[in-house]
């Protein structure tokens, strides 16, 4: 899928990778950059960053309310026009605790938001792409939906849920030899400040821009799937491979990643305004 001349949402986009991608993007001709984000503080200072870039234009939307979401993508279409590329980007997680001592409330705001908003999300969407028979959906999961970990069990979860979701969705629409395209990408750890304090003594936390750059590259190339780094593609093959107990022993202690959460801290919670969308 080409950016020349697109239309891009990124949710999530007024930080982090999502801030980066929009950067990119515009740097490649898109045509808008547009931003679903709670942060209006946050929407308003990349609104500026960029704008020398090409046109930014920002919602503050809850994309884990549907009828929100449903709201802000009318309002969308009829100020920018139909979204080309819609990358879900918005993620969060709330601590390193382990499952017993999870709040309801912290499961269910990590469920709704890391699972269900892109579901949400794309489901606003897609109909219009497929009417058009031209689009790009790109899911931004983690490696975490990948290799169980501890003291992020209900992270683990909602990113399992969402890489299964969103390469479901792209059999669903290769079967209907449509050309709208999904990529589902599992990152490792990113140094954007949500995963302050993590430790990875063997694999690197990654650069954000490198992240950023490799999404950007498979969207272009209709790629199904990106493992980042391409290492991770390998996980399932090794835990097939090795037995449970070998395998915990290997990734989990030599390679450290069992314990990468330990001293987790994560970023400072900015400050939010409503979430209706504007």
């Amino acid at each position: 899928m080409k950016f020349k001349n697109a239309n891009v949402l990124i949710t999530g986009g007024a930080s982090g990778i999502g801030k980066i991608m929009g950067r990119i993007a515009l740097e490649k001709g898109a045509k808008r950059f547009i931003i679903w984000d709670i942060n209006l503080a946050g929407i308003e200072a990349t609104k500026k960053e960029l704008s020398g870039y090409g046109k930014v234009k920002g919602y503050v939307v809850d994309v884990s309310n549907h009828e929100i979401v449903n709201i802000a993508y009318k309002k969308t279409v009829e100020d920018c026009g139909s979204i080309d590329i819609l990358i879900n980007c918005a993620g969060i997680i709330t601590s390193n605790k382990t499952f017993d001592q999870q709040a309801p409330e912290e499961i269910i705001r990590t469920m709704n938001i890391n699972t269900l908003a892109p579901m949400f999300v794309t489901r606003a969407m897609l109909p219009d792409m497929l009417r058009r028979n031209c689009g790009h959906v790109c899911n931004i999961a983690s490696a975490g939906g990948m290799l169980s970990n501890p003291k992020m069990s209900v992270y683990a979860a909602s990113k399992w849920g969402a890489i299964g979701w969103s390469d479901s969705v792209r059999i669903e629409l290769q079967d209907m030899k449509s050309n709208v395209h999904v990529t589902t990408v599992a990152p490792y750890y990113i140094n954007t400040g949500m995963f302050d304090g993590v430790k990875s003594p063997i694999i690197p936390v990654l650069k954000p821009e490198y992240v950023a750059k490799r999404i950007i590259r498979a969207i272009e190339r209709n790629k199904s799937f990106r493992g980042i780094p391409f290492g991770f593609h390998f996980i399932r093959f090794w835990q097939f491979i090795l037995p449970t107990r070998v395998f915990d022993w290997f990734f989990g202690e030599v390679m450290g990643i069992y314990h990468a959460m330990d001293a987790f801290t994560g970023r400072k919670k900015p400050d939010l305004t409503s979430t209706k969308a504007s």
